[in-house]
C-alpha cells in the first residue's frame, strides 16, 4: 500500500481538474483541487502538498507567479506545469525556473501518470540522500571515518581504546582499504595529537635509501652526503610515526627497526652517537605476515613487536552497506572540487555499486566517482558515467590471461593471488581428498594458513 501522499491540481479548467483528481485517486494518493489560482495560493501552506500540478494560463495568479511563490515558500516541493501545444516555448522557461517537468494539453492519461511516478521517484531519491547525508555527516563527526556498521564499528571501537596509550599497532588489510586514515586516527585520538604525524612508505624506496631515511645520516656517510640529515625517526619524535607496508622491509633492515623499536634508540647511516627518541609505531600490511615469518621473510621477533595490538580492517565488499556513504561523500567531495551541482545517484548506479565486488577497494571507488562526476552533465550521476567494469557487475574479476590495467601495479598483483588463491586451494583439496593436514605438508605452508584462506575465501572445510 502506497503513502498516502498529497497532489495540489491548480487548473481553471473543471475538467481539467476532475480528470486530474480521478487519475490520482486511482494511484492511491489524496487529490485536493482548486479552480482559483488566488485561493490556491492562500491555502496552500496549510495543504503543504507533496507534489503541484498547476496551468501556466489563468485568470488571477498566473503559473508563473505561482511557480515564484512555491519557489520561495515550499522550496523543497515539486512543480509540474500544464501547457497548451501552442505555448510550449512557456513551459521551457517554466522549467528553467524551477519547475520539474510539463504536460502538454491535451495530454493522455498515462503520460499524467508516468509524469506524477517520475516526480515521486525524484522525492524519494532525494529523501534517501538526505538520509544518506545526515547518516555521513554523523560519520564525519565521529572519527573523520566513513563506515555505517557492521565490521568498522567494531574497528571504531578498538580505536577508541588503544588511542589512548603508546602500545604499538599493527593494521591489516587489503590495498585500499584506508589504513593510513586510520592509522591517522589512532594518532589524533592521542595524546601525542599535538606532534607530528610522519608516513612512510616502505615499499617505495629501495633498502638504502630507505635506511637513511629512517634513522637519517651524518655528513659524509656516502657519496653525495655533504651535510647531516635527521631521519623520520627523530622527525616523528613526540608524535606517530606510520610505516605502511612493512612486509617489504629486507631482513637486515628489519633487525635495524627492531632495535630502535626495543631500544627507543638508533645511530644515524655513518653515525656513532646513540639518539634517544620517543615516537610511537603504528605499521601497516597487506600481506600475510605469519606466513612471512614461517617461510623465513620476516623476523619473528619484529613480528610480536609490532603486533601487540592487530586491527584487521574488512574489504569493501564485505561492508556493502557503507558503498551509499562513500558514494555520497565522494559525489559531494568532487562536485565541490569541479564545480559542479550532483545531488546524489540514480537507484540503477547505486545498485550496481553496491552489487561491484571491489577489488581496489576505497581507492577504487572513489577514483571511480572522482571520474562519474567529472563526466556527469546532469545533477545525478547516471549509468551512462559509470566505467566499463561495473556496469558488467556480473562478469568474472579475472578470466584466463586476462590482466586489468585499471589498477595500479600493486593492486593488480594483489588481485591476482586473490584468484590464484581462489583456484588454487579446491584443486589442492580435492587432491587430498579434503585432508587439509596433508595438503598443508605437501604445498609447503601450514594448516592455519590453508585456514586462513578458506575462510577468506568462503571456501568450504572438508576434512582435517
Amino acid at each position: 500500500m502506497k503513502e498516502e501522499r498529497t497532489i495540489l491540481v491548480i487548473d481553471d479548467e473543471k475538467d481539467m481538474l476532475e480528470i486530474c483528481s480521478r487519475i490520482i485517486k486511482r494511484m492511491g494518493y489524496r487529490s485536493v483541487t482548486f479552480n482559483d489560482s488566488v485561493e490556491a495560493l492562500n491555502k496552500m501552506l496549510d495543504i503543504t502538498p507533496d507534489l503541484i500540478i498547476t496551468d501556466l494560463q489563468m485568470p488571477g495568479v498566473d503559473g508563473f507567479r505561482i511557480l515564484e511563490w512555491i519557489k520561495e515558500n515550499l522550496p523543497e516541493t515539486l512543480v509540474v506545469v500544464i501547457t497548451g501545444f501552442s505555448s510550449i516555448d512557456s513551459a521551457i522557461i517554466a522549467m528553467k525556473n524551477g519547475a520539474f517537468d510539463y504536460l502538454p494539453k491535451p495530454f493522455k492519461l498515462d503520460q499524467l501518470q508516468f509524469t506524477i511516478t517520475k516526480a515521486f521517484q525524484q522525492i524519494e531519491l532525494k529523501a534517501e540522500n538526505q538520509l544518506l547525508r545526515n547518516q555521513l555527516q554523523e560519520v564525519i563527526n565521529s572519527e573523520n571515518l566513513i563506515g555505517a556498521n557492521g565490521g568498522l564499528q567494531t574497528i571504531f571501537k578498538q580505536i577508541g581504546k588503544i588511542a589512548k596509550t603508546n602500545v604499538t599497532t599493527l593494521i591489516l588489510g587489503e590495498s585500499g582499504t584506508g589504513k593510513e586514515l586510520i592509522a591517522h586516527t589512532i594518532h589524533k585520538n592521542s595524546h601525542r595529537s599535538i606532534g607530528p604525524f610522519i608516513p612512510i612508505d616502505c615499499a617505495s624506496l629501495p633498502e638504502n635509501l630507505l635506511e637513511s631515511e629512517l634513522f637519517g645520516y651524518e655528513r659524509g656517510a656516502f657519496t653525495g652526503a655533504n651535510r647531516t640529515k635527521e631521519g623520520l625517526f627523530e622527525l616523528a619524535s613526540g608524535g606517530t610515526l606510520f610505516l605502511d607496508e612493512i612486509g617489504e622491509l629486507s631482513l637486515a633492515l628489519q633487525a635495524k627497526l627492531l632495535r630502535a623499536l626495543e631500544e627507543k634508540e638508533f645511530r644515524r647511516v655513518g653515525g656513532h652517537q646513540l639518539i634517544k627518541v620517543d615516537v610511537r609505531i603504528v605499521a601497516a600490511t597487506n600481506r600475510d605476515l605469519e606466513q612471512m615469518v614461517a617461510s623465513k621473510e620476516f623476523r619473528e621477533d619484529l613480528y610480536y613487536r609490532l603486533n601487540v595490538i592487530s586491527l584487521q580492517l574488512p574489504p569493501l565488499r564485505e561492508r556493502k552497506e557503507d558503498i551509499p556513504l562513500f558514494v555520497l561523500h565522494f559525489c559531494a567531495k568532487f562536485a565541490r572540487k569541479t564545480g559542479k551541482v550532483i545531488k546524489g545517484c540514480e537507484p540503477r548506479v547505486m545498485e550496481l555499486l553496491t552489487q561491484y565486488s571491489w577489488p581496489g577497494n576505497v581507492r577504487e571507488l572513489r577514483n571511480i566517482m572522482e571520474r562519474a562526476v567529472t563526466l556527469a552533465e546532469n545533477e545525478v550521476v547516471g549509468t551512462q558515467d559509470l566505467v566499463q567494469q561495473v556496469l558488467e557487475v556480473n562478469r568474472e574479476p579475472m578470466k584466463g590471461n586476462e590482466i586489468s590495467t585499471n589498477l595500479p601495479y600493486r593492486e593488480a598483483k594483489e588481485l591476482w593471488m586473490n584468484h590464484l588463491e581462489a583456484h588454487y586451494l579446491p584443486t589442492l583439496l580435492d587432491r587430498f581428498d579434503g585432508n587439509i593436514t596433508r595438503a598443508a605438508e605437501w604445498a609447503g605452508i601450514d594448516r592455519k594458513t590453508i585456514h586462513r584462506l578458506l575462510k577468506k575465501h568462503h571456501l568450504s572445510r572438508i576434512a582435517e
